[in-house]
């Protein structure tokens, strides 16, 4: 039982050392991403 809690150990703080940003998280680049979205999809239904 020892290797088994060492292991949650260890992937609970290689867990917390991970930075990832996910594209779903508010932000800056989240508005950015829907602004660059939005500037894409105007012309198209204007033009129709």
């Amino acid at each position: 039982m020892k290797s088994n809690t060492r292991f949650i150990k260890g992937v609970i703080a290689t867990a917390a050392k991970e930075d990832t940003v996910m594209p779903w998280a508010r932000g800056a680049r989240r508005a950015a991403f829907i602004a660059k979205r939005n500037a894409v999809e105007a012309p198209k239904l204007k033009a129709s």
